[in-house]
Formats: structure tokens, C-alpha cells, sequence
């Protein structure tokens, strides 16, 4: 089983949750920039969580799907299409074989995940499949895909093949169709015009003088085309310190916010480096990520305080959705039921 790249896109990359355990070697995490998407994607095609899928930056990429399969795709809407009717995106769809999927217009958001039942059959690099651009590691021949360029997928699973075989059933003439159900409003995260990013204090917040704490906690911020995944770069009023510190580098972690000499902020994400010797004001608490992820350059964000206490609050609420929705999906019989657990 294939599917055939007939245009790339602007990036698109093979990406899981990251390359975890070797940041003390200079290697860094990567994984996808919004791992909540790919983590849905996954479940709904009855694969497990951190498989890798196919991350899909701002402009769409097309693929010839050479087989039957069942895929979801999540995240950002990249208006996904067969034959110029659009898919239905946060559900399981079955594709025909000889099908042509597009991505086109950036209708919302930044990221599309695209996952295909069994995953990809690509090998593990330090026990991801997570693409590192800049080292030409892991992924596909470890870059983003190119014109022409063919993915094995894996055999899908017994419950996959299951709904599939069901889908097939009903799709007639029809190139694919979705099913019935689907992941409700309140599991999706909505694309705003202005965002507000909880953050928590960081390793030097009290060097920073009051006016540009209060600053910092309050003026919008507005994401800059020098942007990527190794981190955004936010223009706004300068962020400055009581007085000048030189610091020793230490270690960063995703969504910490380092303030350079300028006063702009970076916010890092997937592909930071593995220490820093900016200063640290905050720590995004770990359920924005994901909608930080999906914020393309143009759009503004507002920092609010939180205490780690309320991050982690907020972390296990976010977790629990996520077990319900498994647990909601193995009764649908698209994930198999271990007796074991």
C-alpha cells in the first residue's frame, strides 16, 4: 500500500510526537508542532497515538492514494478535497484507490495532520519517525517531501479494515465517504482573531522591570513571518531588564519564552534548540501549544498568568477528554479493547 506525492506543498513533513532522550547530545525534539491534531488524527484511524503522520504547513500538497484507505485529517483547515468535493476533516473517511487528495486554500489555522490507518512504513531514527529538517534527519530520507516522492503505508488494523469494509459498502460511485460520526465542536480548537496564551513565570522572571512585566502581561504580541518551528518570533513593545545580566546557557523546554536583547520575544516550539542563554519571562502551559501551533504570522496573542497549579489542572482536564474520546471510539470498535489492561 502507496500513496504518490504529485505536489508538496509549502512544507510537509513526516512527523509523530518527537525524538525524546537525547537532548543531552544536541539532539533536538522535533515531532509536530501540534501534537493534540496528530494525536486525534491517530485514534480516529485506530492507530496508536504518536504514530507519525504527515504535518501540512499554510499551502497544500495533492497525493494519488494507490490503494483503498482510511484516513483522518485534523488540525488547521487546508480545504482537503477529492474530485473538487470537499472531505469532511475530524472524522474517519475511506478513500478509493486511484483517488487524488488536495489540500488547497488556508480557510483557518496553520497545520494540517493527516493520518492514514496503520501509518506510514517509515523507519525509526532514535525512536521517532519525527522529520529533523535542519540535521537531514528521520522522516522521509530525512526532509520534507518532494514531488514525486512514494510512502508505504503499514497493513491497517483488524478494526480499520472493519470500518472500511463498512464504508466501502455505502460509497456506491462516490470516490470516498466519511462516516457517520464525527469529533465534536468541543474537542476541536476554534481559530481566533486574538488569542490569549496562559503562561507561567519563568527561571529569570524578577529580572525583568515592572513596567515591561506588566507589559508583557497585557499588550498584544503579534506573530512575525520570521516565525517557523523552531520557534515565533512576536513583535510588540520592548521587554526589558532591570539592568544587563550575562547568563550561562541552560536548558529550554517547548514553550519557553526567552527575551533576546532587542525586548521581542521568541517563543519556542518543536524545533528549539536545546539550551538558551536569553533570559527566561514565562513557560506556556502545555494545552496551548497546540493553538499557538496553529497561529500564523499576522496574528496577535495576549499572555495571562496562570499558576503551575491551574497548568496542570488544565493539562488533566485536557487528558481526560482525550481517554473519553478513546474509550467512546474503542465502543464504536475503531480501537481494539486490550483484555490485558
Amino acid at each position: 500500500m502507496s500513496m504518490k506525492v504529485l505536489q508538496p506543498g509549502l512544507l510537509t513533513s513526516i512527523q509523530d510526537l518527537g525524538r525524546y532522550g537525547y537532548q543531552k547530545h544536541g539532539v533536538i525534539v522535533s515531532g509536530a508542532m501540534d501534537t493534540y491534531s496528530l494525536r486525534i488524527a491517530n485514534l480516529l484511524v485506530g492507530n496508536e497515538e504518536g504514530e507519525a503522520g504527515l504535518e501540512i504547513t499554510l499551502m497544500g500538497p495533492s497525493f494519488l492514494i494507490e490503494q483503498d484507505t482510511l484516513l483522518a485529517i485534523t488540525g488547521g483547515d487546508l480545504s482537503p478535497s477529492i474530485d473538487e468535493e470537499s472531505i469532511p476533516m475530524w472524522r474517519p473517511v475511506y478513500i478509493k484507490g486511484g483517488s487524488v487528495l488536495r489540500f488547497g486554500t488556508c480557510k483557518s489555522g496553520c497545520r494540517s495532520y493527516l493520518a492514514v490507518a496503520g501509518g506510514f512504513n517509515i523507519p525509526e531514527v532514535m525512536g521517532s519517525k519525527s522529520t529533523y529538517l535542519r540535521a537531514g534527519l528521520g522522516g522521509f530520507h530525512g526532509r520534507a517531501l518532494k514531488e514525486a516522492d512514494v510512502l508505504e503505508l503499514n497493513r491497517p488494523s483488524e478494526q480499520a479494515v472493519h470500518t472500511m469494509r463498512g464504508l466501502e459498502a455505502k460509497a456506491g460511485e462516490r470516490p470516498f465517504v466519511p462516516t457517520s460520526w464525527y469529533i465534536e465542536r468541543g474537542y476541536i480548537p476554534q481559530d481566533k482573531g486574538h488569542t490569549m496564551v496562559r503562561v507561567m513565570r519563568g527561571s529569570q522572571f524578577e529580572l525583568f522591570d515592572e513596567d515591561s512585566v506588566t507589559t508583557f502581561l497585557n499588550e498584544p504580541f503579534q506573530v512575525t513571518p520570521q516565525s517557523d518551528r523552531m520557534g515565533y518570533r512576536l513583535s510588540g513593545p520592548a521587554v526589558k531588564l532591570k539592568r544587563p545580566v550575562e547568563m550561562i546557557s541552560e536548558a529550554v523546554s517547548l514553550g519557553t519564552v526567552q527575551i533576546p536583547p532587542d525586548g521581542n520575544p521568541i517563543l519556542l516550539l518543536a524545533d528549539r534548540q536545546t539550551v538558551g542563554g536569553y533570559p527566561k519571562i514565562a513557560q506556556v502551559a502545555a494545552v496551548d501549544i497546540s493553538i499557538i501551533a496553529q497561529m500564523k504570522p499576522g496574528k496577535k496573542l495576549t499572555f495571562q498568568e496562570i499558576t503551575v497549579e491551574e497548568a496542570e489542572r488544565l493539562y488533566f482536564v485536557r487528558e481526560k477528554h482525550i481517554q473519553s474520546l478513546k474509550l467512546r471510539m474503542k465502543l464504536k470498535g475503531i480501537i481494539r479493547h486490550d483484555k490485558n489492561k
